[in-house]
């Protein structure tokens, strides 16, 4: 009787000095950029939230600039149950997703307030509301930022001013025929090209964020920036479908309360960032000029046949509400 006495003593001693930190729930979130970056910091910002509001229950760990893949390559993961977190840009959801698509329409917003109306509303649900079926459960949507030109031969004022440019395009297809509509030669590029491209004139320039182009020191091959604002790239945590079914309702609410209030923070940031950069580039010699709103509607009006062309896949009657929602 004794000895089972000090036995069970003993398990009430180890469980009242077992870390009161000690995870029930663990994961690995995939973060593309480092740490420092705008969607670094909306990452760290929402482990640490996950956190605090779990008291410890759900320990998340990131992993910084890539060194789990790509974008591609970790939601595929995610779907797959071997990655639990991580934030692409919603570009990356349009081959599975063609809904996803609205989101890359040129010059669909005119600025963050407007980007903000519609993400955080009833068609960013409508559009979330999709991914189950695909092995993923969106959170949020976090801000990459508005895509701005570059080029190495003239500012970029007006619609003619793209005419006989070679541009930098990704793979997607809205994107190349958007720098047609613009009058400019879409050429497709991988990132870790675009510096020896732009420097070795194969190409004349490249939209990005301007935060991106100062990253990847773009300002040092480029003469001009235009603040075209034609794209706007939004981020979107991610879970897999795996690991959330998984999840008791009241962990599955933390995850969504902290997507949500990191938002807040990680959009802050990323503006932040875009205007310091801006100013660094300017300061470096990167000349800056800004589009007029009047010749911004050009350049949306001519990029209109490339919504026409899109709007099938994507669904007329998600582009209409899209619409609507920017007439309010």
């Amino acid at each position: 009787m004794k000895l089972r006495n000090t036995f069970a003593l003993g398990l009430l001693a180890a469980a009242l000095c077992a870390p009161a930190w000690a995870a029930s729930v663990t994961g690995k979130f995939a973060v593309t950029l480092p740490e420092k970056s705008h969607q670094g910091q909306g990452v760290a910002k929402f482990v640490e939230l996950v956190k605090a509001k779990s008291n410890g229950d759900i320990d998340i760990k990131p992993y910084y600039g890539g060194a789990l893949g790509d974008d591609v390559k970790v939601t595929s993961a995610l779907q797959g149950g071997t990655i639990e977190f991580t934030v692409p840009q919603t570009t990356t959801l349009t081959g599975m997703i063609k809904a996803y698509e609205i989101l890359d329409f040129p010059f669909l917003f005119k600025n963050s307030e407007e980007a903000e109306k519609v993400l955080d509303g009833a068609i960013g649900q409508k559009l979330m509301d999709t991914l189950p079926a695909h092995g993923l459960v969106g959170l949020a949507y976090w801000e990459n930022g508005f895509f701005n030109a570059t080029n190495s031969k003239h500012p970029i004022a007006k619609v003619e001013d793209f005419s006989g440019l070679k541009f930098r395009s990704i793979q997607a297809k809205i994107t190349q025929e958007t720098i047609k509509a613009l009058g400019a030669n879409p050429v497709p590029l991988a990132v870790p090209e675009l510096y020896t491209a732009l420097e070795t004139r194969t190409i004349d320039g490249q939209g990005t964020p301007n935060a991106v182009i100062a990253a990847l020191k773009l300002y040092e091959v480029q003469k001009f920036l235009s603040i075209t604002r034609h794209s706007y790239g939004a981020f979107i945590p991610l879970v897999s479908k795996q690991f959330w079914d998984k999840l008791k309702p009241e962990q599955q609410k933390i995850l969504k309360d902290a997507a949500v209030e990191a938002r807040t923070h990680q959009r802050q940031v990323a503006r932040t960032q875009s205007d310091s950069a801006q100013k660094m580039m300017a300061d470096r010699g990167i000349k800056v000029n800004e589009v007029s709103d009047a010749e911004r509607k050009r350049m949306r009006d001519a990029v209109q046949p490339v919504w026409k062309m899109f709007a099938a896949s994507v669904g007329q009657e998600l582009v209409d509400q899209v619409e609507a929602e920017l007439k309010k």
